[in-house]
């Protein structure tokens, strides 16, 4: 059943150890300049994202959806959204589309006043390999009125749906129905875990997408998620497990991944530090996701108090950097270490 698919999701994300065992955000380095080129509080934040501005370059990522206990969390996340100007996402749609009694757990994001509402469908259902039964640009006009969105994240999690028991491995005719979409929608190919390859990443950009969201290989691993839920045949539990470092690094994605988009680095994005991170690696915007999830179970004070945090962090590393924006952060030229400078040989 959906729903408690989705609650399996939230529950084990918040009770369980499903991150990356090594966060790739940690071998990158930002030169530092002992004197800045402006006043701190001359720093600006602000980005344009599938033309809509953000106070800041933050993405609260699609997370969830489709339960009571989801429906929640996507009210105080679009709530926080709200308040900071921030752009946000919700989980896969499915759930919705399928069975109205999920619709509320997604379109209460559609009551608050946020500059750029993502939807969320996933690349299994637009493939052709589901029995003529893919969705099409009625099933996208319908997810994106459900929450009032300005555009929509097509989810590649392929490394996910091979894990998972009831898992939809379909992907024939993809990228034919992706370029229809694109035609008529603002499309972000976004991964969810494993990130995207340059060859990749180039055929997104034929396809018409707007932005690409890595997801790299650093956060929550989606394999070893699912390899906590029950499955009568045991092969989540051991698969979840054999693949939990399957990937691309998030950093090393990000690289590969600049074929002339905008970048929206995400996969372990825990701090401010490691949003800058991801801007000086070409980055628009960075999504988090289990982070905001684990303070938004908190109450919506953690959460808020978390994200002003994370904003000042951002603001502070810009400084220390020598920019006075987002997009001078492209030119400080960071210094990759560790595996990830070994992956990148």
């Amino acid at each position: 059943m959906i729903e408690d698919r989705k609650g399996d999701h939230i529950r084990i994300c918040l009770e369980h150890d499903v991150q990356a065992r090594y966060n790739h955000w940690d071998d990158v380095f930002i030169p530092h300049r002992a004197i800045p080129t402006c006043d701190l509080d001359e720093v600006d934040l602000g980005v344009e994202l599938l033309g809509k501005r953000l106070e800041a370059p933050i993405i609260i990522s699609s997370m969830t959806g489709g339960s009571k206990e989801a429906g929640r969390y996507n009210e105080l996340l679009a709530r926080a959204a709200s308040e900071f100007g921030l752009a946000m996402g919700v989980g896969s749609q499915r759930a919705a589309l399928e069975n109205p009694r999920y619709r509320d757990s997604y379109s209460v994001v559609a009551e608050y006043d946020i500059p750029l509402v993502l939807g969320n469908l996933g690349a299994p259902q637009l493939s052709r390999g589901n029995e003529g039964n893919n969705y099409g640009k009625e099933e996208v006009e319908r997810a994106i009125d459900m929450i009032g969105a300005h555009g929509i994240f097509v989810h590649l999690n392929y490394l996910q749906e091979v894990v998972q028991p009831e898992g939809d491995t379909t992907v024939r005719g993809f990228i034919e129905n992706l370029e229809a979409l694109c035609r008529d929608f603002d499309v972000i190919a976004k991964e969810t875990g494993a990130g995207i390859s340059g060859t990749d990443a180039l055929l997104l950009k034929d396809a018409g997408v707007k932005a690409l969201d890595v997801g790299g290989m650093s956060g929550t691993s989606f394999s070893a998620v699912e390899s906590f839920r029950k499955d009568d045949t045991g092969f989540a539990e051991r698969s979840g497990r054999t693949l939990r470092e399957w990937g691309i690094p998030s950093p090393v994605s990000m690289v590969e991944a600049n074929v002339g988009l905008p970048l929206i680095g995400s996969g372990g994005i825990r701090n401010g530090l490691d949003v800058a991170r991801a801007l000086s690696l070409g980055a628009t915007a960075a999504g988090m996701a289990h982070h905001l999830l684990e303070q938004a179970s908190k109450g919506y004070e953690e959460l808020a108090k978390e994200i002003e945090y994370i904003i000042r962090e951002v603001r502070s590393v810009i400084f220390l950097s020598g920019a006075t924006c987002v997009r001078d952060m492209w030119d400080t030229s960071p210094i990759i270490t560790g595996r990830t400078a070994d992956y990148m040989k």
